[in-house]
């Protein structure tokens, strides 16, 4: 026999004996727990199955439902699994980490702006020039100056953002509400005034 056949057998199989002197007889000595086939080269060349250790040519991450995947630092991500030769497996493992921290760190942020939209509510409700008593009547002049200069479009931004609560926004709405709801304002080159008849029939209102 030759070494080719022992370096070349599968693991937990029976070993064949190392070549040994005949015997009395010239017969080569026998082991019993010889290889039956007769130990043919190639008998362990199988390949092992893939264990999940293997490193894949591309990986294909999965991030979690609402979480988009951001291809640029996936390319990083991906040279250094690699580097660090990581089975697909195992980078996975490593990308869900960084998609809870992720969905984490956006929650954390979404809660610390929603508590401080509910901090410049209060603000506005007490605050002095504007609010108390006269609250909701000034709330009423700046959604007057909102439906004036921006209407839907306008609400609905100042709604998404949250900034429909912003202290400055709001008071600046109510001068501007204030402003035009005065005897007159120009807007467009035209003067326009509280009463109606003058604003249809201005010839009809001319002094003098």
């Amino acid at each position: 026999m030759s070494d080719e056949t022992l370096l070349g057998a599968e693991p937990d199989t029976t070993t064949p004996a190392s070549p040994q002197n005949p015997d009395a007889t010239g017969a080569p000595a026998g082991d019993p727990n010889a290889n039956p086939n007769g130990g043919q080269p190639g008998d362990g060349d199988k390949k092992p199955e893939d264990d999940g250790t293997t490193v894949p040519e591309t990986y294909d991450f999965k991030m979690p439902e609402g979480l988009e995947l951001d291809t640029e630092a996936a390319t990083e991500f991906s040279a250094l699994a690699k580097e660090f030769k990581l089975s697909a497996e195992n980078a996975q493992k490593v990308a869900d980490i960084g998609a809870k921290m992720v969905q984490k760190a956006a929650t954390a942020q979404a809660e610390q702006f929603k508590a401080t939209q509910a901090e410049w509510a209060k603000e506005v409700t007490t605050d002095k020039e504007i609010g108390g008593d006269k609250l909701q009547e000034n709330l009423g002049m700046a959604r007057k100056a909102i439906e004036t200069f921006g209407g839907k479009e306008l609400r609905e931004f100042l709604n998404a953002t949250g900034f429909g609560n912003n202290p400055l926004l709001v008071k600046s709405f109510v001068r501007i509400g204030k402003a035009i709801s005065e005897d007159g304002f120009v807007r467009g080159g035209t003067t326009t005034t509280t009463d109606p008849a003058a604003n249809f029939y201005p010839s009809m209102t001319k002094k003098g």
